[in-house]
């Protein structure tokens, strides 16, 4: 390209001006149209300008459909419309030209339109403040200014509010407590969870009886070997570096004592006359000799008559 026409490129993307939307505000959208732009051959200045004004005007009927959809992205949306848009926008100008670049250059701002709308709709059904309840700070783009900020989405419920669960356990058993929300992945910084305890009672809305357990930054804990005095009203608290108290749910937990053991029976003897000795009898010593005596005799005997018997 000669440098007059460079020249003049340079001068045209200077001199329009630039209306911010979702997708111009990502520098390699950008970069992709100036880039075309840039390297395009075989026109004239005034194809030039006019091709400006069609990205121009791309550029501003995107910011108008943003904002028919709150008019803010998030990073994830906004990174899978650039990327489609980026692709779609390579494969236009060498696949699908009909010879009339002006046409061309049309159709394909045209797709970043419907690709960006796509991409918005289900970003506002789906990711636009996901939290059911409790209270998010969401970090979104505006697509107007093209600043990043953060969105407050504070649900409908009671403030802070995510639940109540009942729980039952054995005396003995174990209990897991978790009480993470898709949502808090989307909370900025390091969050904790802070757990606390307190007895069963009727109101829940007491904080002052509460007994701090833990405070980490994993959303569950388990209870081991549970005791029946362990039962009660056991509150999850998620906390930004603030301190802010952004979720608030409570696990009602009873524990069922084990029954009680049957008990051995025990044998009893019966009682015995008073008159029954039941001290061992003592042989008198001159019995004992008279015994062995006998024994002897009669030992003597029986080999003697075994020796007369074989012979």
């Amino acid at each position: 390209m000669c440098p007059v026409c460079s020249l003049c490129i340079i001068f045209l993307l200077f001199v329009f001006p630039r209306a911010e939307s979702c997708l111009q505000c990502t520098r390699v959208v950008r970069y992709l149209h100036e880039d075309f732009l840039a390297g395009v051959s075989d026109i004239t200045v005034q194809d030039q300008i006019e091709l400006k004004k069609i990205i121009d005007h791309a550029y501003i009927t995107y910011r108008d459909t943003s904002r028919q959809y709150h008019g803010v992205i998030d990073p994830t949306t906004l990174y899978r419309a650039r990327t489609e848009y980026q692709s779609e926008f390579r494969r236009h100008w060498t696949e699908e030209t009909t010879g009339s670049i002006h046409w061309d250059m049309i159709t394909i701002v045209e797709k970043g339109k419907r690709i960006l709308e796509k991409h918005l709709k289900v970003f506002v059904a789906e990711g636009l403040c996901p939290n059911k309840c409790g209270l998010l700070y969401q970090s979104v783009m505006n697509c107007s200014s093209c600043e990043h900020g953060l969105r407050t989405c504070l649900s409908t419920t009671s403030p802070r509010d995510c639940g109540e669960h009942h729980l039952e356990a054995e005396e003995g058993d174990q209990v897991v407590l978790d009480c993470f929300l898709p949502w808090h992945t989307l909370v900025m910084g390091q969050p904790d969870y802070h757990y606390s305890w307190r007895p069963l009672t009727q109101n829940l809305s007491i904080e002052g009886d509460y007994k701090v357990l833990v405070v980490t930054p994993e959303s569950k804990i388990v209870l081991n070997q549970l005791r029946v005095e362990e039962q009660g009203v056991y509150r999850c608290l998620l906390q930004d570096s603030e301190g802010t108290t952004l979720s608030r749910t409570h696990f009602i937990l009873t524990v069922n004592p084990l029954p009680l053991t049957t008990p051995r029976q025990i044998l009893i003897q019966p009682t015995l006359p008073h008159w029954f000795d039941s001290r061992p009898v003592k042989l008198h010593r001159d019995f004992l000799i008279i015994l062995l005596a006998l024994l002897t005799t009669l030992c003597f005997m029986a080999c003697l008559a075994l020796i007369v018997g074989f012979r």
